[in-house]
């Protein structure tokens, strides 16, 4: 089998793990996840970095600290993972659903400002797959309208919009350590921002609100969440940090040289760079068309009797039953992808061959 995109374990991760075992460094005490947070802020170039448990409670913590709740609305595209909508709904606020751009998968920013109601608060852009909105454009309507911006930059670790990483854009920056990312920690996330107050205040939500008292008890004086990343996971994450350069070569590479061999293949949309935007192309995405032989489910099904693993687009979320009463824009381009994009293997171990041997099977039908 091929997969679709699995961990490259190939670093420090067993001796920094080892060391985590011998010293009793298990949970969220330990070195691992303070070197983990500094590492991660250094690449970035951010002022804070706080690890915490997964994507979901970064964007979750980003939403609580900014303090939107009940009766705001938050805009979001509907293509994209299912947390970003339900981390809107964590906080008892409403998503409002922008399309998406055809070409890049990312929130059309040209119509953000046509949903912007007095009741909204903030704007999540998603940078789906690796590539990045227009967050030129985004900062200059949440300025405007004098509204948030929390960047679900949870699959684009590395991805550039103008010479400057995605997640360091807005109030808030969102990042997955998820077993099939760029870098993983099995499960785990970071939140970024520049902003020294929300640092403290997401560090303080992250730990069950808890003060400290003199006699070395604590108390909580607001509602808080264990969403705190154990030191052993920050280990194996500071081990992958340190190979991040690498991966993201390998991934660049890789979307090389699929574009060679699917450059002429009819039906075949392939991923690309722009002059703003460098793709760290987490997933490399494709999109079927109808002038290719077959639908982009039968693809599906034919490299999987090749054991070849790839997925779809992810289903637009306004059609899902908890999100069909979401105010939304009108939704083509979402839809459209959502039943034409695929995803291909993508692992940083991939091999050439194995690229040739996918796109062989490809091109029997383009």
């Amino acid at each position: 089998m091929i997969p679709l995109c699995e961990p490259a374990i190939a670093g420090n991760e067993i001796k920094y793990i080892s060391e985590c075992i011998e010293k009793r460094w298990i949970s969220t005490y330990g070195e691992f996840i303070k070197r983990f947070e500094e590492k991660f802020k250094e690449f970035l170039g951010v002022k804070h970095a706080i690890a915490v448990s997964s994507g979901t409670a970064a964007l979750h913590l980003a939403l609580r600290a900014l303090n939107i709740g009940e009766e705001d609305e938050v805009i979001i595209p509907s293509l994209t993972f299912i947390a970003t909508a339900n981390a809107v709904k964590y906080v008892g606020a409403e998503p409002v659903f922008v399309d998406v751009k055809k070409d890049t998968f990312v929130l059309n920013v040209e119509k953000v400002e046509e949903m912007i109601t007095p009741k909204t608060k903030a704007i999540i852009p998603v940078h789906l797959y690796g590539y990045a909105a227009d967050m030129e454009k985004l900062r200059k309507i949440a300025e405007k309208y004098d509204l948030y911006i929390i960047e679900d930059a949870t699959e684009a670790l590395g991805t550039k919009f103008k010479g400057r990483y995605v997640g360091t854009f807005g109030e808030f920056g969102c990042f997955s350590f998820n077993g099939n990312k760029l870098i993983t920690t099995g499960n785990g996330g970071m939140i970024v921002t520049n902003r020294d107050d929300l640092a403290e205040y997401v560090r303080y939500l992250s730990s069950q609100a808890k003060t400290m008292l003199s006699n070395n008890g604590f108390v909580h004086n607001e509602i808080g969440y264990n969403y705190r990343l154990p030191n052993l996971l920050a280990a194996f994450g500071l081990a992958q940090l340190e190979k991040l350069e690498e991966f993201l070569r390998a991934k660049r590479r890789n979307a090389e040289i699929y574009n060679l061999y699917l450059k002429d293949v009819k039906g075949v949309i392939t991923p690309f760079d722009t002059e703003e935007v460098e793709n760290s192309y987490w997933l490399y995405s494709i999109v079927v068309t109808e002038n290719f032989g077959i639908t982009r489910d039968e693809l599906i099904d034919e490299l999987k009797k090749h054991e070849i693993e790839s997925r779809p687009f992810f289903q637009p979320i306004h059609l899902m039953r908890n999100f069909r009463n979401c105010k939304k824009s009108e939704m083509n381009n979402t839809e459209y992808l959502a039943s034409h994009g695929i995803n291909l293997p993508s692992s940083v171990s991939l091999e050439e061959k194995e690229i040739e041997l996918i796109c062989t099977i490809i091109k029997r039908y383009g």
